[in-house]
């Protein structure tokens, strides 16, 4: 059985890797490069010219790191849930090429995400003081909690950016119950198969609050699109005008209720941004497997990359990532083999017109 579920992955990954290499001989032959912004590969050129009004290097892409939002830290031994931890590998992931760490809060006592005012402060104050990485705190926090608590964090502490959950959605964990034979916590278990009966709510007036009180405290708001009917959403407050320029997306793919983690996906998600909102920046980051492959297709698309151990606790199939800082690596890496290059925190900052770290509350 094992040795027939090895096979499949195999399978699944060089198709899925074949999808990628034909996407970038598209970019690389595609004469609509030079024309209009009805194809989703003209968002390379269009990122591209947004991006280099001064004359900087164009080639430069941002690398994202996340930790630990809804993921469990069952899945790995190596998945840091102390604030400790949590600390350490936003630093060596910013060292490894991160140039935004993604941060949740936890409980030392047993890993549950936290809204507490207090150990978020402790995590990003200490991420600070010991380097450079533009630090974006979340609004997601726990499936559980109410608007108020999950944006309590960034109006306190005021970061660079915080994440804006772009709509409601069914965010199904619950198939993973199944997998952690040995829970640490006795939370863990009953809150996966909780999720089967949970909608993630993200309804306008509270998309809205996020936005406006975000615009208020000078925050990047990084807009989490879970499926394509977000982005009407974005645009509607667009059009509303309360979305400041650049407009930052960030394609969360592969969660069980939002949209599969497919390249022919994500082009349609980039096209579909493209006709609905214009110029952006974007990334993609996506569930598991999913992962590397499809933050692969969107550099060669022309956007960023999240990896992190929120998304994906492995590094290839059967091998655990012992930090996210490894993830980080491996996707440098493949960047470098397709001719990008890392952009530096300050340049993501200059990227997504950023108030700098020395204007945060922390």
């Amino acid at each position: 059985m094992a040795r027939s579920e090895c096979r499949t992955g195999v399978k699944t990954e060089f198709g899925t890797f074949f999808a990628i290499y034909k996407i970038a001989e598209q970019i690389r032959r595609s004469k609509s490069l030079n024309h209009g912004s009805g194809d989703p590969f003209t968002a390379r050129r269009n990122y591209r010219r947004w991006r280099n009004p001064n004359g900087e290097n164009p080639k430069n892409h941002h690398y994202g790191s996340s930790y630990r939002g809804n993921s469990h830290t069952s899945l790995s031994p190596y998945f840091p849930a102390t604030p400790e931890q949590i600390i350490t590998d936003a630093v060596k992931a910013h060292e490894a090429g991160a140039a935004v760490v993604h941060i949740h809060a936890r409980n030392s006592e047993d890993g549950r995400p936290t809204s507490d005012l207090a150990i978020m402060k402790q995590i990003v104050a200490s991420i600070k003081k010991q380097c450079n990485a533009a630090i974006c705190i979340t609004t997601g926090g726990s499936l559980l909690m109410s608007k108020e608590e999950r944006l309590a964090p960034a109006v306190e502490l005021q970061p660079e950016l915080a994440s804006c959950n772009a709509g409601s959605v069914n965010f199904v964990f619950a198939d993973m119950a199944a997998k952690l034979k040995n829970p640490k916590y006795d939370w863990e278990v009953p809150y996966l198969k909780g999720t089967y009966d949970l909608i993630f709510s993200n309804t306008f007036a509270g998309m809205e609050y996020y936005i406006e009180t975000m615009n208020q405290y000078d925050i990047r708001p990084e807009f989490e699109v879970y499926d394509v009917g977000m982005i009407n959403n974005i645009a509607y407050f667009c059009n509303k005008g309360i979305v400041k320029k650049p407009v930052y997306l960030q394609f969360v793919m592969g969660i069980l209720g939002g949209i599969p983690a497919t390249v022919e996906n994500l082009a349609y998600l980039v096209k579909t941004a493209r006709e609905q909102i214009g110029d952006f920046v974007w990334s993609c980051a996506a569930a598991g497997k999913a992962q590397f492959p499809l933050v692969t297709a969107a550099l060669t698309m022309g956007g960023n990359a999240r990896v992190g151990l929120e998304d994906n606790v492995y590094l290839k199939p059967g091998v655990l990532a012992k930090s996210s800082a490894e993830q980080v690596i491996q996707i440098r890496e493949i960047a470098e083999r397709l001719g990008l290059e890392a952009a530096t925190s300050d340049e993501a900052r200059k990227m997504l017109s950023l108030k700098g770290n020395g204007k945060v509350h922390f």
